[in-house]
């Protein structure tokens, strides 16, 4: 009995080695006929293993990365692969199997984002014929090269930071050596989520209300959101209240003494539905700003701490700062005795921005 001889392409950007290829499992082609073989050049590897919203925001990386190397296969090496674009080649978390199959695998490029010591330490020991972002120098994060030198400075001197004027998406494009040409993030939603929420026709504007146990001095207080609970619901919104568990005994609470709507808390996916049910979000600078930039939603920005110029709305939103000023750039908790500056963001200034960016005719 002869035995029918099998080819296969190694070099296809389809071609997994482990299990059969999602063209032949779809369409039982084979290797020696197949017109989906697409001849893979190389492998980009992406380092950015988080926090959720800074893993959304490096997603514009994509569209460049593909048109500059169309025939490159691209992995991405993160503790949230749930939110990285299923165009993405190989997603992979950072765990031991991940960092064997790195340190054995000839990279085009690598390009680490993260200044974390571990991150730069494998970034530091893979294979690759050029590397951007940052690297590890004597037991410590470095630059790469000259293209990373300013967005390493920003991030280890305050008036260099405060001084700075390019936004985060800017700074990352810088650091591969790219111009930033207004490249929007990618965000995928679950659609077979299936939400009845009881606005009436209301436009939808999502309050999220806190911004993680860390960051507390980003804050606003839950009197304040009541105010703005009542004027929402006073001109015909409908007020929906996000959050996570952090936020869920504040959202209760919020939700029993103003009426506002507070369907509970949920894994990431669904919480990436939830949003996109609204028009418009206000939020501190937490996940779920990036998850609403992402999802091409309106925004209400608070911002104390950070750079105003940091932050990229695409032109469909508006950045709320306290009109005390802040004196605690970049701290976790506030340490200004004299005044809490979130105080001085007042919920009427909030209204009359969200009543410019989404107009209730219904009113």
């Amino acid at each position: 009995m002869v035995r029918k001889k099998y080819i296969y392409k190694s070099d296809c950007k389809f071609f997994r080695g482990d299990i059969p290829c999602t063209p032949h499992k779809k369409f039982g082609v084979l290797c020696a006929d197949c017109n989906y073989y697409i001849p893979q050049e190389n492998i980009i590897l992406i380092i950015k293993l988080g926090a959720i919203g800074d893993v959304i925001r490096t997603t514009p990386l994509l569209f460049r990365i593909f048109e500059e190397h169309p025939k490159s296969a691209v992995w991405w090496l993160t503790h949230f692969p749930e939110v990285v674009p299923s165009l993405v080649d190989k997603v992979l978390p950072f765990n031991l199997e991940s960092i064997i199959l790195l340190q054995q695998t000839e990279f085009a490029k690598v390009i680490n984002l993260d200044k974390d010591n571990y991150a730069c330490a494998l970034a530091k020991s893979l294979k690759a014929k050029e590397k951007f972002g940052f690297t590890l120098s004597e037991g410590k994060p470095a630059p790469v090269n000259q293209y990373s030198f300013h967005k390493f400075l920003t991030g280890i001197f305050d008036p260099v930071n405060q001084e700075n004027t390019k936004s985060y998406l800017q700074e990352i494009f810088e650091i591969v050596g790219w111009e930033y040409r207004g490249e929007e993030y990618i965000l995928e939603v679950d659609n077979s989520e299936r939400w009845n929420l009881p606005n009436d026709g209301k436009p939808i504007v999502g309050l999220n209300t806190g911004c993680g146990g860390r960051w507390v001095s980003r804050l606003w207080p839950d009197h304040c959101w009541g105010e703005l609970v009542k004027l929402l619901q006073e001109h015909n919104y409908f007020p929906l209240l996000l959050g996570g568990k952090a936020e869920d005994d504040k959202n209760k609470r919020l939700s029993e003494t103003t009426g506002a709507y507070y369907p509970g808390t949920y894994d990431l996916k669904k919480f990436i539905s939830l949003v996109n049910q609204c028009d418009l979000v206000v939020t501190a600078v937490t996940m779920a700003l990036h998850i609403a930039i992402g999802l091409k939603k309106k925004v209400v920005l608070f911002n104390n701490i950070f750079n105003r110029h940091e932050f990229e709305l695409f032109g469909r939103g508006v950045i709320i700062e306290p009109e005390r000023p802040c004196r605690c750039f970049f701290s976790p908790r506030c340490n200004n005795t004299e005044y809490f500056c979130m105080d001085y963001i007042f919920p009427s200034k909030v209204f009359e921005e969200i009543k410019i960016l989404l107009p209730n005719t219904k009113y």
